[in-house]
């Protein structure tokens, strides 16, 4: 069947992704990298890239500034197929960046938000008009103003949330959206976090875990749970692994596949294949790689 378009809502940024000795020391010591790359970034945008890349129709609503990291943000999300007649160009604050100091299997990200907060309800309004039948949102703390806006707007729509780590650990802004969620797709902290602030089998949410090298698990609203397990591959980066684990089980859905364990392995060969390469969009399968794994 032809994929349904999707709607990616949420944070577009660039990376600048560092690797090797990254644990900052202090007193002007001077440490030497293995790597740097200044790669797109933001979950949304990776959500995007790795849907265009599976074959997906896919619009992204987000703000960049008006300078060279926003113009570099654009291209790359044109070079991969994502349509950004939604991405606003605002000249009064420049685009965001986050710097990723990547040690191993874990990373620290310090991030300046930028333009990242001034995407407006009238941004995602003026994008819905295209009437998309799945709505991706992510990133959602990183835009106050918008995630408390957004629930009347997307009443009746099929919406998916990855809610990313809340700076403030305080997780209560996002409640009134998991109203309106039909997926949810959290690591296995954000579960857990969420968890102390929503009943989400009440919510009736279909929760959709990122399980690290184990791979990933969903539970469903009536209790039933399935699983998959990762692909066995030599990791690079993890960077944005769980973003293109969004776009895998999000391409399933878009492709017309119904078996929930067969969703569950697209999501995780498409997340385990992305470590391949530094940041979160240079090594994101293909759909006729994907399926040449599945």
């Amino acid at each position: 069947m032809t994929p349904h378009p999707v709607l990616v809502v949420g944070d577009l940024n660039v990376d600048l992704v560092v690797r090797g000795d990254v644990v900052p020391r202090f007193g002007q010591a001077e440490q030497l990298l293995d790597a740097a790359e200044l790669v797109l970034g933001g979950s949304a945008a990776i959500v995007a890239c790795g849907l265009a890349r599976l074959g997906v129709p896919t619009r992204l609503a987000a703000v960049v500034g008006d300078d060279e990291f926003g113009r570099a943000a654009l291209a790359a999300l044109a070079a991969a197929g994502v349509e950004t007649d939604a991405v606003r160009v605002d000249p009064s604050a420049p685009t965001g960046i986050s710097v990723i100091l990547s040690g191993g299997g874990d990373r620290a990200i310090l991030t300046l938000p930028g333009t990242i907060p001034a995407l407006t309800t009238q941004d995602v309004q003026r994008a819905l008009e295209r009437d998309p039948a799945w709505v991706h949102v992510a990133s959602p703390f990183l835009m106050p103003a918008l995630t408390a806006a957004l629930p009347p707007l997307l009443a009746d729509r099929h919406v998916s949330l990855d809610t990313n780590w809340d700076p403030a650990e305080e997780w209560i802004a996002v409640v009134p959206l998991l109203e309106q969620v039909d997926v949810l797709l959290p690591n296995r902290a954000e579960l857990k976090a969420l968890g102390g602030v929503a009943d989400l089998a009440a919510l009736g949410v279909h929760v959709v875990v990122k399980d690290g090298a184990a791979g990933g698990w969903s539970l469903a609203p009536d209790g039933t749970r399935s699983q998959a397990p990762g692909l066995r591959v030599v990791v690079v980066d993890t960077t944005g692994a769980g973003d293109s684990f969004d776009a895998g089980y999000l391409a399933a859905i878009a492709h017309g596949v119904e078996d929930e364990a067969a969703r569950l392995r697209w999501a995780t060969v498409a997340g385990s294949l992305s470590t391949r390469g530094a940041g979160g969009t240079a090594e994101q399968a293909t759909l006729h790689e994907l399926r040449a794994h599945l």
